[in-house]
């Protein structure tokens, strides 16, 4: 991977293909390999003649490791991507973001409008103005001596994930102290970008779409039937609505 410096903070990064840039944001305990490469966003999208840009947010996968959660801000993380673009030259962009990186995606739509073209917030939707919850459990989750110690299913399922892509604990329950802010109808009012909700129905994570849609002037909104918050990702539905809408 390569990488770049944000205001101090190293962000790896990865690119691939030629053509209008995409740039894809994770979600907490992933990295931007599991989260876009694994699942095959990254082929289905260079396939379409796209530049696709991939990065680990900081506390995640081969970014900086940071211990204070008032550095995980998705505030914070918005302006990684922002830099990231910058640092590639790349004035404007589409974007996509999963969970956490579908927050960091809204707030770039918020705060740089004029550096998105069109933008997928996809693995939460009324979740993002209600709040998930839940934020404190998973980080002592991710503190505990072991995935065994861990009694709510919920906050072990975390534990799990973020075992499986080898992450730091500690670096993750400092982000998700701090990462899960609410972001208000009227801020999400002030889009002017094109949008594109997606969720899928048994999602408790990401909360229902419409609520989402209504919020944001011109939305569009797919639900995905039978899918969860952990298998929503990869649905060859999703891929297919989120090239006809960056078409």
């Amino acid at each position: 991977m390569q990488n770049f410096s944000s205001c101090g903070v190293t962000i790896a990064y990865e690119t691939a293909g030629d053509g209008p840039p995409v740039l894809l944001i994770h979600g907490f305990a992933s990295t931007g390999r599991v989260n876009w490469w694994d699942t095959g966003w990254v082929k289905t999208l260079t396939g379409s003649g796209r530049r696709v840009i991939t990065f680990d947010h900081r506390g995640h996968g081969a970014s900086d490791k940071l211990y204070e959660s008032a550095l995980y801000s998705a505030a914070a993380m918005a302006e990684d991507a922002r830099r990231l673009l910058d640092h590639l030259e790349i004035p404007v962009a589409d974007v996509m973001g999963y969970s956490m990186g579908a927050r960091v995606a809204a707030l770039l739509a918020i705060n740089h409008p004029d550096r998105l073209r069109r933008v997928v917030l996809a693995g939460l939707a009324s979740r993002m103005i209600t709040g998930v919850g839940g934020a404190e459990a998973i980080a002592r989750a991710l503190e505990a001596p072991s995935r065994a110690a861990v009694a709510d299913p919920g906050a072990r399922a975390f534990r799990v994930f973020a075992e499986q892509t080898k992450s730091d604990l500690k670096a993750l329950a400092a982000c998700i102290r701090a990462s899960r802010q609410k972001i208000t109808p009227e801020e999400l009012a002030t889009i002017r970008v094109p949008v594109l909700v997606v969720a899928g129905d048994k999602d408790d994570v990401a909360g229902d779409v419409p609520t989402l849609v209504s919020a944001i002037p011109g939305a569009a909104g797919m639900t995905l039937p039978g899918r969860n918050h952990m298998n929503a990702v990869g649905d060859s539905g999703f891929k297919q609505a989120v090239l006809a809408f960056l078409d």
